[in-house]
Formats: C-alpha cells, structure tokens, sequence
C-alpha cells in the first residue's frame, strides 16, 4: 500500500492511507488517517488482524474533510471497510477492492460457508471493481458481476536489487542458504530444517540464516539442538531493511505449505540475485512458473526432494549464476512503474462501470431480500 500511494504521487495524484491505530502505524507519516483499532486474531493458521472503528461518526466526518475519488481497498477486514462502505459519504467515491488472501481451504470458510457469497453480494451493492492479485483469488468472485482483473503485487526495484550491500559478517567461504518469514506452521520451516539435516551430513560448508519470529521459533530451535544442527542462525525479526539478507544468500528456501496467494518474498529474493527453491503451493506456481524457476519447485512436506533441488544448486555454481541472471530479468514485470499503470487502467474501466451501475439502479434493498431467500441456502449447499 505504502509503494501504491508513494508511485500514485509520483504521478501527480495525492494519496492518503487510512489504516486502524495500532503501534506501527504510528510511524507511517503525515499521509496516514487512524481511524478506528485493531485486534491481532489467530486466523487460518497465521496471525491477521481484526480492524473496528467504535466511532463511525469519525468515518463521515473523515470522508467528508477529504473528498476522495477513490476509495481503494486491500482485502475486506470485516467490520471495518464495511463500516467506511455504507458510510453515505462513500456514495459519491469510486470504491474498488483488491483482495489479497488465499482463504481456500480454511478453518474459517468451513466454519462459515456462506462469507464467499456474504462476499459477493456486498461487493456488487458496493464495489465497483476488484482486483486479484493472483488469477486463484479471482475464484471467489464468481458471482460479482463488475469489472474484476488480476493485477499482481509490486516490488520497489529501488530497495531490492543487486547494489544492496551484503551483510560482511556471513561473507566467508560458506554457502549461505536463507529462510525469511513468520515461523508458524503455515510457512513449512519445520520442513526446511529436516531438509537441511540431510545437507549437513553431505557438506560442510553451509549455513542457513533464518529471519524472523513466530510460535514455532522455540519447537525449531529445539530442533536443531536435539539433532545437533551446525550454522544454523535464527536472526530473530529483523526491523530494518531485509534486502541485505537476499543479497547475501546463495540460495533463498521458502518451505510455505499452503494458502499462499502471491509470492512476494520470491520476487524480492530473484530482485537480489538469489535463486530460489520452494515448495509447489498455489501462489508460488503463479510465480514460478516459467521452466527455468519452475524446475526447483517440490511438493509441499517433501523435504528430502527439497534437500535434492538445494543440493543441485549448492554443487552446481554456474547453474546458480544462471538462475540468478534470470530471476533478475523477469522480476521486472512486476515494477511498482508497471503495477501502478495497470492499476490506474483499471480505475477508468472501473469508472465506466460505476456508471452504467447507477444507471440500473442496483439497490441495498434487492441485496438484502435476495441474501434472506433460497440463495444463501443454494450457496451453502454448493460449498
């Protein structure tokens, strides 16, 4: 969002970022709204956060003071963006959604079914275009029948790239492999260590660097003492920048095991010349997906082919050099400059829809008789 707004600037738009008070949002500048909380929630195996606004007056007023043409959100916190959508002031704005969230399969649709179509009917009375950041996201839209796209996530090419200094203190003769992400059960490190005791036995000259915290940080770090694990590294969450860690490794491991929407971190180690080995979830397909990244994709738990693809690449060199070389040429599709075009493309089409709908006369009151008749109960049955 900060690289959106920052690119929509540079173009001549002004932008401001409305986001839920909380410790870190204290330090994202003057462009920021605070409006409203925000509760961190276990949610579907990761941690999310659950955003409320106990005062919707300030929403009006806040709507109202500053006028916007377009309300642009990420992801639908309930109750929050439902709170700034029915808000009279948000009528007049072009209001479009970009949902983030891989939810296939979770604890949460099977406790509640019907949220998709909760989903779609709001987002047909409300939002006059959406956009996923991965062609599996628009899955859950079906029933929406505005303009829908995928646009992918962006990454800032001026903070990941391979002029990024590397970290002097791993700069030795070993080989530096490197895991970055929440230790939770979701992100599959567990899977990573097993695959790397299997490289411990084999070579001498590793290291794997972890980066980050999480519930399962302990449970790992038990792991590795109990199996007596050499050059193992747990960095802890690290608050400054995390491009000196890509630079550094030789190989960048992300184990993640399911419900990966988009896969942000593979870009942004291929931007600093790391390849990269991951297991084959649905997100990281979307990513990997030309032969010559796709080919170190294993099957997600299958941590002896993946020791068998890092391996390939830790006795292998110029192979290495030559999937690096490529990552950094086709991470370029994904610049923030080709993001934000493609989204401002989209906000005129979206435009144009929002016109023909207000023409029709779409209202709150047929959403609500049809979400009270047979067709919830159909939906529930379907899924």
């Amino acid at each position: 969002v900060l690289d959106l707004s920052k690119n929509l600037r540079l173009r001549g738009h002004k932008t401001k970022i409305i986001v839920p008070r909380r410790k870190r949002s204290e330090n994202y500048g003057k462009d920021v709204i605070l409006l409203g909380t925000s509760f961190p929630i276990d949610f579907s195996g990761t941690q999310a956060d659950f955003d409320i606004n106990f005062n919707p007056i300030s929403i009006e007023r806040t709507l109202k003071r500053e006028k916007f043409d377009v309300l642009h959100f990420h992801n639908f916190g309930f109750p929050s963006v439902f709170q700034i959508l029915i808000s009279p002031a948000a009528k007049e704005t072009l209001n479009v959604l970009t949902f983030h969230s891989n939810i296939e399969g979770s604890t949460f649709l099977k406790h509640f079914p019907s949220f998709l179509y909760l989903l779609n009917r709001i987002c047909q009375w409300k939002i006059d275009g959406v956009i996923g950041v991965a062609p599996l996201i628009l899955n859950y839209f079906k029933y929406y029948k505005g303009p829908k796209k995928v646009i992918s996530n962006g990454i800032d090419l001026d903070r990941f790239n391979i002029n990024v200094s590397k970290i002097e203190k791993y700069c030795d003769d070993k080989i530096n492999l490197l895991f970055l992400g929440r230790i939770e059960e979701r992100k599959g490190l567990i899977y990573l260590l097993k695959a790397f005791k299997i490289l411990n036995k084999k070579f001498s000259n590793l290291r794997l660097i972890i980066v980050g915290d999480g519930p399962l940080e302990q449970e790992c770090k038990r792991f590795v003492r109990n199996n007596k694990l050499k050059e193992v590294i747990f960095e802890g969450r690290v608050s400054g920048s995390i491009a000196p860690y890509y630079r550094t490794a030789d190989i960048f491991i992300s184990p993640a095991l399911y419900r990966e929407s988009f896969g942000l971190v593979l870009l942004e180690a291929m931007a600093c010349g790391a390849p990269v080995v991951a297991f084959a979830n649905q997100g990281y397909k979307e990513v990997l997906k030309n032969k010559s990244s796709g080919r170190f994709l294993t099957k997600p738990k299958d941590y002896k082919a993946l020791a068998k693809k890092i391996e390939v690449l830790i006795k292998t060199p110029s192979l290495r050099e030559e999937v690096s070389k490529k990552g950094i040429k086709e991470v370029k599709q994904y610049s923030w400059q080709t993001v934000t075009d493609q989204i401002l493309d989209f906000y005129n089409v979206c435009q144009k829809y929002k016109s023909q709908k207000e023409n029709n006369g779409f209202s709150l009151e047929d959403t609500f008789k049809k979400l009270l008749t047979k067709d919830i109960l159909e939906w529930v049955e379907k899924v």
